[in-house]
C-alpha cells in the first residue's frame, strides 16, 4: 500500500496550479475507473456509474451514482479547494528598469508577501492560443527556477529588524527575469511551449492564466520525519484527502447514496466565478445526477438535498508555540493530533451543533477524537467554501480540516500523524456513517 504521506506529497508537486491540481486528480480518478463526463452532453447514469466533470479547467467534481435514488439516500459530498495564495503574472508582463528585466505580478488571495522573498520561483499555468482559425488552452511548466524576488540588504534597510518589513505590493514584488532591456517574455513561454509540444509563434499567444511557485520539493521533515514542508498544504492536503477517501470507500463496495468530491477553484479570493463556490457547479452537478440516474423532479431533488450531508474540508489553524496568544484559550489545536471541527457563531464556518456532532460520531467510528477550533473574539475569521455552498444548495454542512502552521505562506507545514486519520474519517462518511 503507499504511504499516504508520501503520496501527499507527490500530489502537491503534481500540482502547481489548479489547472494542473485537476488534470492529477483526473488521472487517478482514471486509473480506479472514472471516466470523463462533459458538462454540454446529456447525462444517462446507473447505480455504480463513476464519473467526473471539470469546469472553467480549475474545479472538478467526482462522484459514483448510489445503489438508491438521491431522493431516498441522498449525497454525501466532500467539498475542498485547488487554488492558493501566489504571485500571478500580468498580462503585459514585462518590466524593465535599470538594467534589469523583471515581471509584472499581482497577489492572488492573501498573500504572506515576505515569504515569496529570495525564494527560487518558477511559473506555471495555462495559455490560450489561436490554432487553426479557433482557440486551444494548453498548460505550461517551466518547473527549473526561473525568478527570484531579492530583499534589500540590511545595509540599505537599517530599521528593517526594529520596524518590520514594509512591502508594497506594486513596488517591492516584481521578480528578476534577467539581464538587459531587450528581452520579451512571451518569446520565451512559447520557447516553452515548443519545448513541451508543438511550436507556437509570438502572435498565436491570445492570454494566459500563469502563477509563481516555488520550486523547492514538498518534504518530510523533522526529527523523526513527524512534519510536512509543502506548498500548497492550504488546501490541495484537503483535496488529496477527499480524493483518496472516494477511492477507498469505492474500493470496499457500492453505498446508498451517492458519493461526490467537488474541488473548486477561486476560495482564495472569495469563490465568486462560474467554477468557485458561490457558482452554480455544485448544485448543477448534484440536479444532473438525480436526474441523469432517476428520472428526478424539482419534489425528488429537495427531498435528496433533506437527506445529504456535506464536509467542507479546508485546513485549520494549529497552536503557534511562539504565538500561543493568537488562539483562543480552550480552542488550540494541536499538530499530529487528529481533525479539527472549525466553529464560528457568526457563520463564516458552517459548523452547528447537530453536523459538529455527526463529524464527531463519524470520527468515533475509526478512533478518531476530534480537535475543536474557534478564532479569537477580537481577530477576524477567515472563511470556506462551507457556508457558500451550504447557502447555495441548501445542504447540512460542517467545516472541518487538519492542524497546520505557515497557513498562506510559499512553504507551509502541518504533520505526518494527521494525514491518515482525516482520511479514515473522510471514507467513513462515504461508507455510510451515521445519518
Amino acid at each position: 500500500m503507499t504511504d499516504l504521506v508520501d503520496d501527499l506529497l507527490t500530489y502537491i508537486d503534481q500540482s502547481p496550479t489548479p489547472y494542473h491540481a485537476v488534470i492529477e486528480t483526473a488521472g487517478r480518478l482514471e486509473a480506479v475507473g472514472y471516466s470523463l463526463l462533459e458538462e454540454g452532453d446529456a447525462w444517462a447514469l446507473s447505480p455504480g456509474d463513476r464519473r467526473y466533470v471539470i469546469r472553467a479547467g480549475g474545479s472538478i467534481a467526482a462522484f459514483e451514482v448510489g445503489s438508491a435514488a438521491p431522493a431516498e439516500a441522498g449525497f454525501r459530498v466532500i467539498g475542498a479547494h485547488t487554488d492558493s495564495p501566489n504571485l500571478r503574472i500580468k498580462p503585459s508582463p514585462d518590466v524593465r528598469e535599470h538594467g534589469c528585466h523583471q515581471l509584472a505580478v499581482e497577489p492572488y488571495g492573501g498573500v504572506l508577501l515576505h515569504t515569496w522573498l529570495d525564494r527560487d520561483l518558477t511559473i506555471a499555468g495555462r495559455v490560450t492560443l489561436a490554432i487553426d482559425g479557433g482557440t486551444e488552452t494548453r498548460l505550461v511548466d517551466f518547473e527549473r527556477p526561473l525568478l527570484r524576488v531579492p530583499n534589500l540588504a540590511i545595509h540599505l534597510y537599517r530599521e528593517l529588524n526594529q520596524e518590520g518589513l514594509k512591502l508594497n505590493a506594486q513596488r517591492h514584488l516584481s521578480p528578476l527575469l534577467g539581464l538587459g532591456d531587450d528581452a520579451d517574455f512571451v518569446e520565451l513561454l512559447c520557447a516553452e511551449l515548443g519545448r513541451e509540444g508543438a511550436m507556437v509563434d509570438r502572435d498565436q499567444v491570445l492570454a494566459f492564466d500563469l502563477m509563481t511557485y516555488d520550486t523547492q520539493r514538498s518534504v518530510r521533515s523533522g526529527a523523526n520525519g513527524e512534519f510536512i514542508h509543502a506548498p500548497r498544504l492550504d488546501n490541495l492536503a484537503s483535496s488529496h484527502a477527499g480524493i483518496e477517501a472516494l477511492i477507498q470507500a469505492g474500493a470496499a463496495g457500492l453505498s446508498a447514496a451517492t458519493r461526490v468530491v467537488v474541488l473548486y477553484d477561486h476560495e482564495e479570493v472569495g469563490s465568486r466565478s462560474t467554477q468557485g463556490a458561490g457558482g452554480t457547479f455544485l448544485a448543477d452537478t448534484l440536479e444532473r445526477i438525480a436526474i441523469g440516474a432517476r428520472g428526478s423532479d424539482a419534489e425528488s431533488m429537495a427531498r435528496a438535498v433533506s437527506r445529504s450531508w456535506l464536509i467542507s474540508a479546508d485546513m485549520a489553524h494549529a497552536i503557534h508555540p511562539n504565538y500561543a496568544d493568537r488562539h483562543e484559550p480552550g480552542h488550540r489545536p494541536k499538530l499530529g493530533a487528529g481533525p479539527v471541527i472549525k466553529t464560528n457563531s457568526n457563520q463564516a464556518y458552517a459548523t452547528d451543533a447537530e453536523s459538529a456532532g455527526f463529524f464527531a460520531s463519524l470520527c468515533a467510528r475509526v478512533g478518531v477524537t476530534p480537535q475543536n477550533f474557534v478564532t479569537r473574539s477580537d481577530l477576524g475569521c477567515g472563511s470556506t467554501i462551507g457556508p457558500i455552498s451550504a447557502a447555495r444548495v441548501g445542504i447540512r454542512t460542517v467545516d472541518v480540516g487538519n492542524p497546520m502552521l505557515s497557513m498562506h505562506s510559499v512553504r507551509e507545514m502541518a504533520a505526518s500523524a494527521d494525514v491518515d486519520p482525516m482520511v479514515k474519517v473522510l471514507a467513513e462518511f462515504f461508507r455510510g456513517g451515521p445519518s
